[in-house]
């Protein structure tokens, strides 16, 4: 049976959310670059709040929030993230740093449980400057180096800049203390259509996927769009579109049932409709929870380019900007989460792979991980319409504070 006197307040947490809202509201959801004015304003709200469960805690070097317990006994890490992409959702990031410290607010006070739980908002998760900047950076893997060549994807604003406008110069990034926590818990909208589908309430996060992402370009000859004819062209936004589509013919046969590819960006250069383009540049990404597929479509795609460049008119290069190892979640934190959905949400749940990226897969480098879904209005995310019925987040905030006691009494 289920500790009933461990309750998540629901009032609590759905007011938590809607005072993050409007924090950078943007329509039905927020505005919140990172190291804006509005997720500083988030950041800051957090530390306010971190001395009612029981935590101190400050923003760090690279806007991380850690707030942290002297409460003897175990400890988990819980998190999530508080900025947010351009003209975005409102629950994408919050919702899970929201539930984090309800966990804490009311495990930290309670003297019949032990340990507590920690909670992490980690910085800019959503790429902003570079994906899971924050958590990377809790785990050791960002460089002062890193940091003096990010720039922000939006408008090529320095980091270093931009920390130095948002206060943050000089302070010291916090690091993570081998063997402090018994493993970390993240929540998280689904940002799919799988658990609203199948009238599920709760997914169990298995696996996180790899993310890959290339800029493939295409070189061509830039001409007049009038005087030069068809057979005499070397038009390199036409070569590009002919590769997009190629890659759909060819893809699915390489793939697995879980892989999935998107071309997110194209320009063409110069972008003038009398001429011809003479260079033309994609943004290509390929997700999957294997290795071994995720390789197998990258031989695929420089064998690819390499056809293209022989057949021509037009030159072709293929770079490799990111990589992500998928992330596979401890099974222990799957069977704690799958308990606590049976005793607080008839077990209506389901074990399933994450086909975004999330801090989790970071710090799953370096302890356990664990991850839970609540169900997506619509599968919508990533859009200012996203959203995620009152009765879902009441009932998911249970079950991850329930889920945060078990791993604890282990």
């Amino acid at each position: 049976m289920p500790d009933m006197s461990i309750v998540a307040n629901g009032e609590r947490v759905l007011a938590d959310l809607h005072a993050l809202r409007a924090i950078g509201t943007y329509k039905t959801g927020v505005h919140k670059p990172t190291f804006s004015e509005p997720h500083m304003r988030s950041l800051a709200w957090l530390t306010e709040r971190l001395p009612d469960a029981g935590l101190a805690g400050t923003i760090d070097g690279i806007g991380n929030v850690i707030g942290t317990s002297s409460r003897p006994g175990p400890k988990l890490l819980a998190g999530s993230h508080l900025e947010s992409q351009n003209h975005a959702g409102w629950l994408d990031g919050p919702l899970g740093v929201v539930y984090a410290l309800e966990a804490a607010r009311v495990i930290n006070s309670d003297p019949s449980l032990t340990g507590a739980v920690e909670v992490a908002a980690w910085c800019d998760e959503e790429g902003h400057f570079g994906h899971f900047l924050g958590s990377r950076s809790y785990v050791g893997l960002v460089t002062e180096a890193d940091i003096d060549a990010a720039r922000d994807r939006t408008n090529g604003k320095p980091m270093r800049q931009a920390l130095r406008d948002a206060g943050l110069a000089g302070r010291a990034r916090v690091a993570a203390q081998p063997s402090r926590h018994i493993g970390y818990l993240e929540a998280h909208i689904e940002q799919g259509s799988l658990l609203e589908g199948g009238n599920l309430a709760i997914g169990v996060v298995t696996s996180i996927v790899g993310i890959w992402q290339y800029r493939i370009v295409f070189e061509g000859e830039q001409n007049h769009a009038g005087t030069t004819r068809m057979s005499a062209r070397k038009d390199a936004g036409l070569a590009l579109a002919k590769f997009c589509v190629a890659i759909d013919q060819r893809f699915p046969v390489a793939s697995s049932p879980r892989t999935v590819w998107t071309t997110g960006r194209i320009t063409l250069d110069p972008g003038a409709p009398s001429i011809i383009p003479g260079r033309a540049e994609m943004l290509f990404q390929i997700r999957d929870d294997d290795p071994a597929v995720i390789a197998r479509l990258e031989a695929l795609l420089l064998t690819m380019a390499e056809e293209a460049r022989t057949a021509g008119p037009c030159g072709v290069t293929v770079e490799r900007i990111r990589t992500g190892t998928p992330a596979m979640m401890d099974s222990a934190f799957q069977d704690a989460i799958e308990a606590a959905s049976i005793a607080f949400a008839d077990g209506r749940s389901v074990r399933m792979p994450s086909g975004a990226g999330h801090d989790a897969q970071v710090l799953a480098t370096i302890m356990p991980a664990g991850m839970l879904f609540v169900p997506s209005i619509g599968g919508v995310s990533h859009h200012w319409t996203e959203n995620t019925g009152d009765g879902d987040i009441v009932r998911g905030a249970q079950v991850f504070v329930d889920a945060c006691s078990r791993l604890l009494a282990r």
